[in-house]
């Protein structure tokens, strides 16, 4: 009876789901990944690891809790810099469960570092909108004028960037006028004051191009020409403007949006001015093909005039002609006259021997060769006549055609050519001769020689000749040399002081 009651119990007793570790750990995992999506967390790296596998392992935390981290050897390949403990980071991870030590961790599919990554997201974020909303397209782009009279620099006036750009400016192009427009380039502060020094120059119009920049530096650092404000303010701009932000591989919003943009501040002012010195030589080109070919167009002209004066005939030996001819055709005339007449003698002298009288017939023959050498005379008058309104036309005509018109004129044209010629020559010599003495006021400004005619000197090593600009390269008893204006002293160092 008691081992039926027993067995009863037990019978009724529900039967408990015992989990396995295993499967404890395995489908606590499979609830922490379903659960949480691929997400970003950012913490500062400790206990760091990178074995030879390939694999990085270390623990993320921040002030209240921490958690241990894998990155596999696939995912680091990517990595643009070396993880370092005490290093803040921003990482893309999977949520999951280690199963060989039941620990929770976080796969990282992606490290960038906390601060430049937060910056870089924002940095893509707003060149992708302000490209859909047009800002970067080159129909908005304005050319930059050939010879500018001013250039504004928007840019810190105590920075580099501000010397390189006067520097460039001065060797390239030293008429042009400058006008800089004083501004922070980094700060709090900074991206507004670009913006209304942008806005400024734009409202005076005082000058034909804007060159705006600085040095280089880090994201954060170049931070101020990433902002929208001052990308509005170059898109609003009238005036063409050269970005010029940073070293070359330094990309910011503002080179997207300037008209053009420049590597360095150097390079930004030998886009904003032409090369002086190339301009010169190529006007001394131009000058010299100029006077090259006028040269050769007149001394063509001169022999196409000679050429047509060897083919006009002379009048006189026209005119000669011509009165040969009518002499020719006078004594032909006169020859066939004789020889008519001749024939009429001929013919009457065998009619006067036929007739027995022959008195009427020799009347009747007397009238007709009085009435033939009549008619003769006539027309010999009137070949004459004609002969002579033939040459006075041939005359007049021969004096139409006549070269000597034409010759003065050419002459006249050859003159007024070389008057604007050599009045041009002189212009270009008198403004070269300027722009030579504008030179050498520019070189004797900046001559080394000015600063010892003040009473100043230079100080070189003896031995080297290098030029010594502080005590501390000096050693004791060692010998310089003293520049002077007029000479040099060689004396050696007894004593030195940083003061």
């Amino acid at each position: 009876m008691a081992s039926s009651d027993k067995s009863s119990t037990l019978a009724k007793r529900p039967v408990k789901d015992v989990y396995a570790v295993s499967r404890l750990v395995r489908e606590a995992r499979a609830t922490l990944e379903s659960g949480f999506p691929l997400l970003w967390v950012e913490g500062e790296i400790s206990n760091l690891a990178m074995p030879a596998s390939g694999h990085i392992y270390f623990t993320l935390k921040d002030e209240a809790a921490q958690v241990r981290c894998a990155m596999f050897k696939g995912r680091n390949r990517q990595l643009r810099f070396i993880p370092e403990n005490g290093m803040q980071v921003l990482l893309r991870v999977r949520v999951t469960l280690y199963e060989g030590r039941g620990e929770f961790q976080l796969v990282v599919e992606h490290m960038e570092e906390a601060g430049s990554g937060a910056l870089q997201r924002a940095y893509e974020a707003l060149k992708h909108r302000l490209g859909e909303a047009g800002l970067f397209d080159d129909a908005h782009k304005k050319a930059l004028p050939k010879i500018p009279n001013t250039i504004g620099v928007v840019s810190s006036p105590d920075g580099a960037a501000v010397h390189d750009i006067l520097t460039v400016l001065a060797r390239r192009f030293p008429d042009v006028n400058v006008i800089i427009y004083p501004v922070a380039v980094q700060g709090a502060d900074s991206a507004k004051q670009i913006a209304d020094a942008i806005v400024t120059a734009d409202q005076r119009q005082e000058c034909d191009v804007l060159i705006m920049g600085r040095g280089g530096g880090s994201l954060e650092d170049l931070w101020s020409f990433n902002e929208e404000k001052v990308a509005r303010a170059i898109f609003a701009c009238q005036l063409p403007i050269i970005s010029a932000v940073g070293h070359e591989v330094d990309f910011t919003i503002a080179d997207f949006v300037a008209d053009v943009r420049a590597a360095t501040p150097s390079a930004a002012a030998e886009l904003a001015v032409p090369d002086a010195q190339q301009w010169l030589y190529k006007l001394q080109g131009q000058t010299r093909r100029l006077t090259l070919l006028m040269t050769h167009y007149l001394q063509n002209e001169q022999r196409h005039l000679m050429h047509l004066a060897r083919r006009l005939p002379e009048p006189k030996a026209a005119l000669m002609q011509q009165m040969q001819r009518s002499d020719r055709l006078e004594k032909q005339l006169h020859q066939a006259f004789q020889q008519q007449y001749k024939q009429r003698q001929q013919q009457l002298s065998y009619w006067s021997v036929r007739l027995k009288h022959p008195q009427a017939a020799i009347e009747a023959q007397q009238y007709k060769l009085t009435h033939t050498c009549s008619r003769l005379r006539h027309a010999m008058e009137i070949r004459r006549d004609e002969q002579t309104r033939r040459y006075q036309d041939v005359n007049q005509r021969l004096q139409l055609q006549s070269p000597m018109p034409m010759l003065n004129q050419q002459q006249q044209r050859f003159q007024q050519l070389q008057t604007r010629l050599h009045s041009l020559m002189k212009q270009t010599l008198v403004s070269k001769q300027a722009y030579f003495k504008q030179q050498i006021r520019t070189l004797s400004a900046v001559s080394p020689l000015n600063t010892l005619e003040r009473g100043y000197s230079i100080t070189t090593d003896g031995q080297t000749g290098h030029v010594i600009s502080e005590s501390a390269s000096v050693v004791v008893g060692q010998q310089v040399n003293v520049a002077l204006q007029q000479g040099q002293l060689i004396c050696q160092v007894h004593e030195t002081s940083d003061d």
